[in-house]
């Protein structure tokens, strides 16, 4: 029980803050301080300029070597994969309107692998912990971001054809920033101390912008309204996504830091950037933030238990 509590206070601990600034969020449109127009621009900022800052940041400081797990890379973007189409799947069939289904799926597979995943890994392993998780972490983000874009486009240009889709994930600002980050990490080429700190502000700026947004755009009366999606998306992101990639990563041969690194980061909550990528594309992006604020909430209770259960069967 005291194991519990303590894994217990550490997820709050990652996790209330986010909550903190989500309420914010929510207080601050309903006293009037931001309106629409706040919101439109700073998700624009945030999903043009903020998020591509903070993916190239982080992957272009990841070192490819030795230490490279690929076998843990792979089974996470072949996992990722399989729990897409799955997750499609399940959309087609119970999810109404038709437009939903994006960002349904979308809410139920893509973690905040960035900010809060790796904040678990680190939290968990220190050191070892970073090293395991960050090339996972660029790798299956780039796939994130391409299925993302894929799963909008079916359900919200249904009509499109494959050029524009093609299209649309190859200007994709998070892609092109993951992109161009992957050569600068290959070969280690310095950047300009005045580039990276600039970067560096865009970064530092992204997650609080992204929150204050998301807050403001929730509607809980819409959540009462849209229950049935909400919780479908909530429940395959917190539950069937960790199992699946516990269950299968058991199977596959992981053991400790490799494992946990797949729980911690299957069951981390719906990225941020999902809500973002939604209201840009034209989307439900009321349901989008109340994905994330259920997942961010439920990923409190649901990652400590994952926690619990593997390391009694002393497996992570």
């Amino acid at each position: 029980m005291t194991d519990f509590l303590a894994v217990l206070s550490f997820s709050f601990s990652v996790t209330g803050p986010i909550f903190i600034i989500l309420g914010l969020g929510i207080w601050l449109r309903r006293t009037g301080m931001l309106n629409d127009g706040f919101i439109e621009g700073g998700s624009r900022i945030v999903f043009s300029i903020g998020l591509p800052a903070v993916l190239f940041l982080s992957i272009s400081k990841t070192e490819f070597g030795e230490a490279t797990n690929l076998a843990l890379i792979a089974f996470g973007l072949i996992g990722t994969f399989l729990v897409f189409l799955l997750l499609e799947w399940v959309a087609a069939r119970w999810v109404e309107p038709a437009e939903d289904r994006g960002v349904v799926v979308q809410g139920g597979f893509r973690s905040n692998m960035g900010i809060i995943g790796l904040a678990y890994c680190v939290n968990a392993y220190g050191d070892a912990g970073l090293v395991a998780a960050a090339l996972y972490l660029g790798l299956v983000t780039i796939l994130f971001n391409v299925l993302a874009v894929v799963t909008l486009s079916r359900s919200l240009h249904r009509r499109q054809g494959t050029g524009r889709m093609v299209k649309g994930i190859v200007t994709n600002p998070l892609i092109i920033g993951i992109v161009l980050a992957l050569p600068v990490s290959w070969l280690q080429i310095p950047l300009p101390k005045v580039a990276v700190q600039s970067a560096q502000y865009f970064a530092d700026l992204t997650l609080p912008l992204a929150l204050l947004c998301t807050g403001a755009t929730l509607n809980f009366r819409s959540l009462r309204l849209e229950m049935s999606n909400t919780l479908l998306a909530a429940s395959s992101k917190l539950v069937l996504v960790p199992l699946l990639f516990a269950l299968g990563g058991i199977v596959a041969g992981f053991r400790g830091v490799d494992l946990g690194v797949l729980l911690l980061m299957s069951s981390a909550p719906t990225a941020a950037a999902s809500y973002v990528m939604v209201r840009a594309m034209g989307g439900n992006s009321v349901l989008a933030a109340n994905i994330i604020a259920l997942t961010t909430l439920g990923s409190i209770l649901c990652t400590s238990i994952g926690i619990v259960v593997l390391k009694g069967l002393q497996l992570m």
